[in-house]
């Protein structure tokens, strides 16, 4: 049950969000037990953003996830994350985070996993 919510300061286009959720939803796998089944997207572009004090092409994406995995796994879908980012909207590495939330609870479908 994997969310990511990404947010930008640059424009979003139908075909980047697709090429962004098609990449993602293999990216995702990195995570055991993941897939593209329960990931769930989220895409917010156009933001007013600053990253060190300068509104040049930034991103911020957040990772929630239901459970947790190993340090080693975070690091393989940081790298995936940013490259796809990177590679789809022209965003430079260093200017882009990813944060991660593990949950201990999960809903879905009126109850908990």
């Amino acid at each position: 049950m994997p969310y990511i919510r990404t947010t930008t300061n640059v424009s979003i286009s139908d075909d980047a969000a697709s090429r962004i959720r098609e990449q993602l939803g293999n990216a995702i796998q990195l995570i055991p037990g993941k897939s593209e089944r329960w990931l769930m997207l989220a895409m917010e572009g156009d933001k007013k953003m600053y990253f060190a004090g300068s509104d040049e092409p930034l991103a911020m994406a957040e990772v929630s996830l239901f459970g947790s995995a190993d340090g080693d796994c975070y690091n393989n879908l940081t790298g995936k994350i940013t490259g796809i980012l990177s590679e789809v909207l022209s965003i430079p590495a260093n200017r882009i985070y990813v944060r991660y939330s593990e949950a201990e609870y999960w809903g879905w479908n009126g109850e908990n996993f």
